[in-house]
Formats: structure tokens, sequence, C-alpha cells
């Protein structure tokens, strides 16, 4: 089954983006989610580098809990917190590019998601309002994506979830096009038993990290075993992993590199593995993009961390798959940040397939708020 035509050509938007994390969610620090962070983090210069360097669209991740705390009693969204969004759109739009906005909570609340009908009920009242207040964008190049990585823990109440709250998109958004994605952490598995609704006006999403072992060696956030696995390699390569298990003394970590070289991870490898959604959507008529994926840099040998992201954004393109990298100026960025500047990686920029000029590249002076 063929994609619609207006899905295809409007993915055409979605070829080569970048994700704007930390800036409108995951806020853990001081000062948190108010005006002065928001004002500051990104600014209308990283809008016009990201538009230079050769991206096409960003993906925007939002935070619904600190709107639905500000909300009236009567659950009526702040109309401060949802201006400045706009505002912000506003501002990406103005400079070319497309833009998906993500609703991005924490685990919290996708844990009452899971369990709770009141929180769909809550959830479903937000994407209303929410939707309504960004309906005046333009449909050909704002994308509204429905959850981020759901972790509902249930496929078949996901399906029921995510149907419901497309419904309730499409009651006052009725020409944009909605972005769905598979339970849990939207990883490619996941997707395959996602069975879509029956609105045609959608794209279908998956997030690619795998293998964890390599792209989130080191991370914090993840399981314990993370912290035994700073400095593998890509491509996978079992001469070198038999030297490397030989200072690896636990279980899991040991578990987890044993699997990566059985798997024998390359880019033959991945452009095998995402068959299954390719056949996926053409089976059911959709037009897919993959918009998470990337390497945790801080422990990551670089010259591997190049190669991955080059195999991986190339896996992807070959496939006609539009793909959002994981991210912007934060812990897997193409940019560096010091002293007020945005310095773009060259290096990884050209990984990723984009023209950016090896020399000469502005450096953005974040003064002028977006």
């Amino acid at each position: 089954m063929s994609p619609l035509p207006l899905t295809a050509t409007r993915a055409q938007r979605l070829r080569r983006g970048i994700n704007l994390s930390h800036w409108f969610s995951q806020i853990y620090v001081a000062p948190g989610y108010v005006p002065a962070h928001f004002d500051s983090y990104i600014r209308v210069a990283d809008i016009a580098l990201i538009r230079d360097l050769g991206f096409d669209h960003v993906r925007f991740p939002i935070n619904c809990e600190p709107i639905l705390a500000a909300a009236a009693a009567d659950g009526t969204l702040p109309a401060d917190y949802l201006a400045r969004i706009q505002n912000r759109i506003d501002v990406i739009l103005d400079h070319g590019l497309a833009v998906i906005v993500d609703i991005h909570p924490e685990d919290a609340f996708k844990k009452h998601l899971a369990t709770q009908p009141a929180a769909l009920a809550t959830f479903v009242n937000f994407w209303e309002q929410f939707a309504a207040a960004l309906v005046r964008f333009d449909p050909e190049r704002t994308f509204f994506e429905v959850l981020n990585e759901p972790c509902v823990h249930d496929p078949l109440r996901w399906n029921k979830i995510q149907n419901t709250l497309v419904e309730a998109i499409r009651r006052v958004a009725p020409h944009h096009t909605i972005i769905i994605t598979g339970d849990q952490w939207s990883l490619l598995p996941d997707l395959l038993q996602v069975t879509p609704p029956a609105d045609r006006n959608i794209i279908a999403n998956f997030h690619l990290y795998d293998p964890h072992v390599f792209t989130h060696q080191g991370a914090g956030w993840v399981s314990p075993w993370a912290m035994f696995t700073k400095g593998l390699t890509y491509p996978a390569d079992p001469t070198f992993i038999a030297e490397f298990l030989k200072r690896v003394t636990d279980h899991d970590a040991r578990r987890q590199l044993a699997e990566y070289v059985v798997m024998n991870w390359n880019a033959q490898v991945y452009h095998d593995f995402i068959q299954p959604a390719v056949t996926w959507a053409r089976e059911h008529g959709l037009v897919l993009t993959c918009n998470e994926f990337g390497v945790y840099k801080k422990f990551a040998p670089r010259a591997s961390r190049l190669a991955w992201v080059h195999d991986v954004s190339a896996a992807l393109s070959a496939n006609g798959i539009g793909w959002t990298m994981w991210d912007y100026a934060g812990d897997f960025s193409v940019v560096s940040s010091k002293d007020g500047l945005r310095v773009p990686d060259i290096e990884l920029l050209h990984a990723l397939g984009l023209p950016a000029h090896t020399a000469g590249t502005p450096c953005v002076v974040s003064s002028s708020p977006a």
C-alpha cells in the first residue's frame, strides 16, 4: 500500500533534523521551567545556525506537566505559557524550518497515563486545547507528535490510548499531520506492534539507539551495566571486545557485550535492521521517520561515534526514512557550548551527510532572545 500523497509530500520536509532538547523539557536543574531559561537556552541565533548547517527541521520537545500545573481550576491551559511556545514556533518557521511539536513529559506522567483513566481524560483535554492553540501554524510545516516514548508497557493499551489522542487532536486540527509511535521507548520492534488509527494523515515514528551498550555507554540514567562499557568501539570488533572483557566483571555488562558481538553491528546490519519497519510501513500505507538517534558523547570514542552516526543516518536516508538526531546542545550534541558560544562539530555534521563548510562555519553568540 502506498502512502497518501499528502503525507509523502510533507515528509520531505522531515529529511534531516535535530532535537531541541532541554529547552521546554528535561529541565532538571535551576532555574527550571521559567521564562529566564526559555529565553536564554535556545535563541534566534541558534535557530539560524541550525538552518545554516543544513538541517531542514527541528523537533521541539515540550513537557506538558508544568503547563498542566499552571492550568486554571477548570483545566484551562495558561495563556502566557502557550503564547511563549507559539512565539518560538513562529521563530522556527520564520527561519524556513519545519517543526515537530513533541509532547515530552517525565516518567511519572506516563506512569499515571498508563494506569489511571482520569489521567487519560486530562491528557485528552490538554491535547484539544494545545492543538487548538497551534492550529494557526502552517500544516505543511508543523507536525504534532502524540507522545514521546510512552512506556505504557502494554502495546494493546497503548494502541487504544494513542488512537484516542489522535482523535482528540483531529477534532481541533483537521489538516495537520500527526506523528504516532510504538510503546515503551519507541524503539523499532515496538512500532511493529502498533495498529495505526483509521486516520490516514499520520506519519509513523521510531527511535534508534540500538545497541544501547554502545550508544549509552557510561550514561548514568540507564542500567548500572552502562558504567562498565565506557570506551566501547564501533563497528563491533570481536578481537577488541575480547580484550575489553578482561577488565569487565559485571555480569549484565558482559552479557550486553556478548550480544554486541553476536549482532556484529555495522553499516549493513543497520540497513537490514530497519527493513521490518520499512515493510510494516508499506503494508499500512504510511511514511516513516526516525526522530531520535545518537550517541552519548562523554565516554564513546570519537571515531566510533562518528562512524555510528554516519552508518545509521545513511541507512535511514537510503531507505527513504527522514531522521532527527538527538540532540542540538545536550549530551549527544552537534554543537559545543562554552562562554555563550555555540560551536558546530564539523566532523559530526559531515558524518550526518550535511553540507557544512569545513572552515568558516559561524559560531553562535547567544545574545538575541528568541
